[in-house]
């Protein structure tokens, strides 16, 4: 039985947020006010939707998004738990869930050449147009009123495991590792075996720590973590047992 190892992009593989590192492509690396202010709280992936158009507008194109995107750094010991990974593929089955897009994801894997460690991509779909200019659309549609509009991780990461026990493929344990508020609703699905690994300092670990505090138990184990190196140790303790 593998492990499932879930990441999450932003700020978890990448050491920033794909989506708002590339307004620096805009003129003066800045959007107008109008269209910051249009953003709507759980309709994220509309607002990039206006901003990749704004791009194409400015006559800003392909190449230049992508230049931009694969300069965003890795974040710290990603790059050596990936070889980690690729090393030990037998043990590991390795996916990503996130509220980037597909475009900017295939880049910055292509770009390291770290295709082949993930066996899947769960994220919003996007395409360059025919007029050359990025187009997003929405990951699913869900119930679940935690969470953005466009992406609930959990109801993903349930119909994923649900796919595979099908397919006769179930996991010893799952490892969750993430950042952001948008990872809490997965994290909730884990049980008592699977690991939660947020990364210290941001906003996964504080909810869960004031989640804590407020005696909301948690089922899995949480094992927060700065660099992948710490993962690495981790995950070799995990394949020993």
């Amino acid at each position: 039985m593998k492990v499932l190892l879930v990441f999450d992009f932003d700020n978890t593989i990448i050491d920033d947020n794909s989506d708002t590192w590339i307004i620096q492509c805009a003129p003066g690396k800045k959007l107008p006010v109008e269209l910051q202010d249009s953003y709507q709280k759980g309709f994220w992936t509309e607002f990039m939707g206006r901003v990749f158009k704004y791009l194409g507008d400015e006559g800003v194109k392909e190449d230049e998004i992508k230049r931009a995107v694969t300069s965003i750094p890795f974040t710290s010991g990603m790059i050596e738990l990936f070889n980690f990974i690729r090393i030990n593929k037998d043990k590991f089955d390795c996916i990503i869930i996130s509220d980037s897009n597909s475009v900017f994801i295939d880049w910055v894997l292509e770009a390291a050449n770290f295709h082949d460690v993930f066996d899947n991509m769960f994220t919003n779909p996007a395409a360059f147009d025919s007029n050359g200019q990025l187009t997003v659309e929405n990951c699913h549609a869900h119930s679940c009123n935690r969470c953005p509009k466009n992406l609930c991780k959990n109801v993903v990461l349930v119909e994923f495991v649900d796919k595979q026990l099908q397919q006769g493929v179930s996991y010893a344990r799952i490892v969750y590792i993430g950042d952001g508020g948008n990872d809490i609703c997965p994290v909730t699905f884990l049980s008592k075996n699977d690991i939660a690994m947020p990364r210290k300092g941001y906003t996964l670990h504080k909810t869960l720590s004031r989640m804590s505090q407020d005696l909301e138990p948690m089922e899995p184990s949480i094992v927060l973590w700065s660099s992948g190196v710490e993962i690495i140790s981790h995950l070799q303790f995990l394949i020993k047992e």
